[in-house]
């Protein structure tokens, strides 16, 4: 597995881009990394992340708890449009992604912020998540 904050953002991009209600509101190409305004909008950016190591787990796999910020930015009626999108965002977080190279043993949607951004034609808001996960090397 490459760094376990990378594996789980890849996880979360590809489970937030299967959701017809999300994709419905935000093109599947502008959920990604990244950590300042987009050009394109509207969009879903992850954040770099952080860990907590835990150590090791049975069968020599590690345990990390992971910490992931999602920006969700919007113009287009501002921070009302910002508000559907994270809405359809967290209805699909109720549904854990599936890790490819490591499991998932904890997974939630903690908060949500909705920051006022100085120009207010964009609307922005910081939904965090954390997860707990194990895996081999």
């Amino acid at each position: 597995m490459i760094e376990p904050t990378i594996a789980f953002r890849e996880a979360l991009g590809a489970h937030l881009a299967a959701d017809p209600a999300v994709t419905a509101l935000v093109d599947p190409e502008n959920i990604r990394a990244g950590d300042f305004r987009p050009e394109e909008l509207p969009a879903i950016l992850f954040g770099a992340g952080n860990v907590m190591m835990h150590g090791r787990a049975s069968g020599a796999q590690f345990v990390a708890t992971l910490f992931l910020d999602l920006h969700i930015w919007a113009v287009e009626d501002g921070l009302d449009r910002a508000q559907t999108i994270g809405a359809a965002v967290a209805r699909r977080l109720m549904d854990w992604p599936v890790g490819v190279g490591f499991e998932i043993d904890a997974f939630r949607h903690t908060r949500t912020v909705w920051p006022r951004d100085p120009n207010p034609d964009y609307g922005h808001g910081v939904m965090s998540v954390e997860a707990v996960i194990r895996w081999s090397i």
